[in-house]
């Protein structure tokens, strides 16, 4: 039979700034998933898309044929609103962690479908396997069941959801074209939507340790979300949230684990704290749920929801987390006021300390990071420690220690540090 299409006139369209049909997408997105579309052809129209971008409907019609490249989930009989989030990935963004509980404990089922850490970028299953005994992968019945029983869940996606995507997201880590708005927001979406939930809240990260470096660029990609979300009935809403400054003190695996059941337990960093209170109103505000999640964070029911989520994955709540081999720490070389600490750098040490990995393939050290024990406004004297470093493998200090020699500046003493507000921009649907 003769394929409705040539590959190489669909990258020629788009080489010449031309708009793809929906026949074309849908076909190229097809044939590419069963393999009679060439990588080299798909990395050309890749970066075809990247130079000369996509109109709505490009983006709305790509987005679609990813989704229908697989199954796509019904949790409408779990008898409570479906809430899911998103982040576009930062350094110390552990956020995920204390806030699936949380909304489950405001009466939410939150099916938080997640992936590896790449690069100066945590993951969030590679975060979760610190814990003795939980696994990432569950079968779809699985994983509606557990949301049944408690109502929240943290696992790796289904090969069946969005295989397209799986495909296009490898592709795009190896010819330069992961920068791609449009291929940015519909590789998340159609995931997102793919996984069955009715709501979602998208943070989307801005500043050095983002992919977006840029509040602007940040901004057209929330927007193209919420209006993809808005087109396949899944109501959506995207906070704009700083990330110059890393999350919290603790930047690695497990000892963001432990970080994230202090948040539970009611401690943890302000800025932790906030952003996971912050998030978590939108999402149950989305979710249709009149309940106050701090209250709820208060009375010890989300730390309920966590441990349950923890054992129904063959965790161990209760078990010792791995803790580091070898320690390194870098003091203060003058008083004064930390003015200024690099997400980016501090990413990259922690991922330079064995935190995360170069190729997918690779395997991370759970107890690996680093703990930022001064950030911008505080006051330092000399000989303070400003950063904790944690390895299995101390041959790697060195390179780590480089790439933190000018993260953190210190200004004179008194001062004022004017920090970005954490929430910069909130974007809903019409």
């Amino acid at each position: 039979m003769t394929a409705p299409f040539a590959a190489v006139d669909v990258i020629i369209a788009k080489r010449d700034g031309r708009e793809l049909t929906a026949a074309q997408i849908d076909w190229v997105i097809a044939a590419y998933t069963r393999q009679q579309v060439a990588e080299e052809q798909m990395s050309a129209l890749l970066m075809a898309i990247l130079l000369n971008g996509m109109s709505s409907a490009e983006i709305a019609h790509w987005t679609s044929a990813m989704l229908n490249s697989g199954i796509r989930l019904d949790l409408s009989g779990l008898g409570r609103p479906t809430v899911d989030k998103h982040s576009t990935g930062g350094v110390g963004d552990k956020i995920s962690l204390p806030l699936a509980p949380l909304v489950a404990a405001c009466g939410a089922a939150v099916p938080q479908l997640s992936g590896r850490g790449l690069g100066h970028t945590g993951g969030t299953l590679d975060k979760m396997e610190s814990i003795l005994g939980w696994r990432a992968t569950l079968t779809p019945a699985e994983m509606t069941a557990q949301l049944a029983s408690v109502g929240a869940v943290i696992c790796a996606a289904s090969a069946d959801l969005a295989p397209a995507d799986r495909k296009l997201y490898a592709l795009r880590d190896v010819t330069g074209t992961v920068e791609s708005i449009p291929m940015i927001a519909a590789s998340i979406m159609s995931k997102k939507i793919a996984e069955g939930t009715s709501s979602l809240v998208l943070d989307v990260k801005v500043g050095s340790g983002a992919f977006m470096k840029r509040a602007d660029h940040a901004a057209e990609l929330a927007r193209t979300m919420v209006e993809l979300g808005a087109r396949e009935g899944v109501r959506t809403s995207a906070l704009l949230t700083d990330m110059s400054t890393p999350l919290g003190v603790a930047v690695g695996n497990a000892i963001e684990v432990a970080e994230s059941v202090e948040v539970l337990a009611g401690g943890g960093p302000a800025d932790v704290v906030g952003l996971t209170l912050v998030l978590a109103r939108e999402m149950v505000a989305l979710a249709g749920l009149d309940v106050d999640p701090a209250a709820v964070l208060a009375s010890g029911r989300a730390m309920d929801s966590w441990r349950a989520m923890v054992a129904a994955q063959g965790g161990d709540p209760d078990a010792a987390l791995p803790t580091p081999r070898f320690r390194e720490f870098v003091v203060a070389d003058r008083a004064g006021v930390v003015s200024r600490l690099d997400a980016l750098a501090v990413g990259i040490a922690s991922w330079r300390l064995g935190a995360g990995r170069a190729r997918r393939e690779h395997a991370v050290q759970q107890a690996a990071g680093i703990l930022c024990l001064a950030k911008p406004g505080d006051s330092v004297s000399v000989g303070q420690p400003l950063f904790e470093l944690h390895t299995d493998t101390p041959e790697r200090f060195p390179l780590a220690l480089a790439d933190l020699a000018d993260a953190l500046h210190i200004a004179a003493q008194g001062t004022v540090i004017e920090r970005p507000p954490l929430v910069l921009d909130v974007i809903r649907g019409g």
